[in-house]
């Protein structure tokens, strides 16, 4: 595990194409070392919260690479939605983890800023931590306006000149980016559609006009409910109980009461065990009562070997999750693994000396695609989550049957897209396993045939979860697409377990069937 942890939470203004998040995310995980954690879309705000962590500069790498990609796919003069924004990119903070200073993620943030405006001619707003000029600081002070005001006060309002970049908003808008703690985006619906009582409650709890500190709170109509969505900026000051039971008191004065509440992203586990404290009046309550904290340091000190078996064991459980799907990226992944472990018993070596740059290549490109296939075991399981969520959706109203083919329909599509992706990996690992047992290390020879072996498991896994999905699927010409792209993948594999097969009998005199 890295030494040192960056979290980054950024913020895209699209949540109703799934094809275009897909290609945010897998822009994301093309970064080597950073872990995609996280993501959260809401069609009513459309917007899509992705969470990722690594060490610093990859992180900083994968924001970028996802800020050229939402700059590429979206276009602000198109895009309408619940919540405020002012970028395709809207935000981009960092958020230290573990032995990184703020002053350090206030740096990454000013580097980013920089590139993004000289390489992509994105106006760049600094804030929180990060920002240049104390009105700055706070994020709605930039987005007054939004896209459509900004797009005029940029040019003509000195004050709105941006810290980086032309003073001219394009299709992709600005973005803002900076540094600051830990922040829970968290959201309560209220029984009553009258919006009017949730901005009144936001107008009370929300710091800026006299209520909690560190608490930012607007109210919306979203999924048909009025909606207080809050930002609280430091959980251990303000706790989340404190803004519920506030919540909840105000809501009263207008004979209405709290429906349900929401996490966007990702919470510290404090900040729900402060809540269960206080609610549950444990006074006596110690922190190592909870048995995962128990548990965290046995885990930490487990091999790799230990790991995997935990895996197995998960996927034997009588849960739906994990799959298939699932096993077909741990396959992918291994494939990985195994490929670029040959190319490094291959670095070094006289015999091998005319490869060496080629084994470098391979075992950098094992590693970043075994990092997207381990990330794709859990993508797959949250995929399939969605699509059990949608069905639990009620369908009693015109209304709801609509709302629920709807996310049903975004819940099945995914469903499909990840294990295609898992595919294109499968592909991908077999390739480097080709290569490998090419002109690898010969005493390696078979472990680059079991790199093979695995990958086409993983294809031939990840090929039925595709189709089985597309038989959910309403639009035929998506339909047609995904399975052709499958079918290009299955014909590239079998050309490539060919390749695998004739070098195996041409440099081990192993027949492989």
């Amino acid at each position: 595990m890295p030494k040192a942890l960056v979290e980054c939470v950024p913020n895209f203004s699209e949540a109703r194409r799934p094809r275009v998040i897909e290609a945010i995310m897998e822009a994301v995980q093309s970064v080597p070392g950073v872990l995609l954690l996280d993501r959260h879309s809401d069609l009513d705000h459309n917007r899509t919260v992705l969470t990722f962590v690594g060490e610093p500069q990859p992180v900083a790498e994968a924001a970028f690479r996802a800020i050229a990609k939402a700059a590429e796919l979206i276009d602000l003069n198109q895009h309408r939605g619940e919540h405020p924004r002012i970028g395709a990119t809207d935000v981009v903070p960092f958020v230290p983890i573990r032995s990184v200073t703020m002053q350090e993620c206030v740096d990454l943030a000013r580097q980013l800023g920089k590139r993004v405006a000289e390489e992509l001619a994105i106006p760049v707003y600094l804030y929180e931590e990060a920002a240049t000029r104390p009105e700055r600081k706070n994020l709605e002070n930039l987005r007054r306006g939004e896209y459509e005001g900004l797009k005029v006060e940029i040019e003509t309002n000195p004050d709105r000149q941006p810290d980086f970049g032309p003073a001219k908003l394009g299709p992709a808008g600005a973005t803002v980016i900076g540094a600051r703690p830990f922040l829970i985006a968290y959201n309560i619906y209220l029984t009553t559609d009258d919006v009017s009582v949730a901005k009144k409650i936001a107008k009370v709890i929300r710091h800026s006009s006299g209520g909690l500190r560190f608490v930012k709170a607007l109210g919306l109509l979203v999924e048909g409910r009025a909606q207080v969505s809050m930002n609280l900026t430091d959980f251990r000051q303000t706790a989340i109980h404190t803004v519920q039971e506030l919540v909840r008191r105000e809501a009263a004065r207008y004979g209405v009461a709290i429906h349900h509440s929401e996490l966007v992203g990702l919470i510290p586990q404090d900040a729900l065990v402060d809540s269960a404290v206080w609610y549950l009046q444990l006074d006596q309550f110690e922190q190592e009562q909870i048995l995962e904290r128990r548990l965290e340091t046995a885990l930490a000190e487990q091999s790799p070997i230990e790991l995997g078996n935990a895996f197995l064991d998960e996927l034997a459980a009588a849960t739906p999750t994990p799959g298939g799907g699932s096993a077909s990226a741990f396959s992918a992944a291994a494939a990985a693994a195994l490929a670029g472990m040959v190319a490094r018993l291959t670095l070094g070596k006289k015999k091998y000396a005319e490869v060496e740059a080629q084994m470098q290549a391979i075992a950098q490109q094992a590693d970043a695609l075994c990092q997207r296939m381990k990330t794709a075991v859990m993508r797959d399981a949250q995929a399939f989550e969605a699509v059990m969520s949608a069905l639990r959706m009620p369908k009693e109203t015109p209304e709801e049957q609509q709302a629920r083919k709807e996310a049903l329909q975004a819940a099945t599509l995914q469903a499909a897209t990840v294990p295609l992706e898992v595919a294109q990996g499968a592909v991908e690992a077999l390739q480097l396993a080709a290569e490998v047992v090419a002109k690898g290390n010969l005493n390696a020879i078979s472990d680059g045939g079991s790199a093979a072996a695995q990958a086409q498991a993983a294809l031939r896994g990840a090929a039925l979860n595709v189709r089985i999905n597309l038989q959910g699927l309403e639009d035929a010409a998506v339909v047609e697409k995904m399975l052709g792209e499958l079918e290009t993948f299955e014909m590239q594999a079998n050309a490539l377990w060919e390749q695998v097969k004739s070098s195996l009998k041409e440099r081990a005199n192993l027949d492989v069937g």
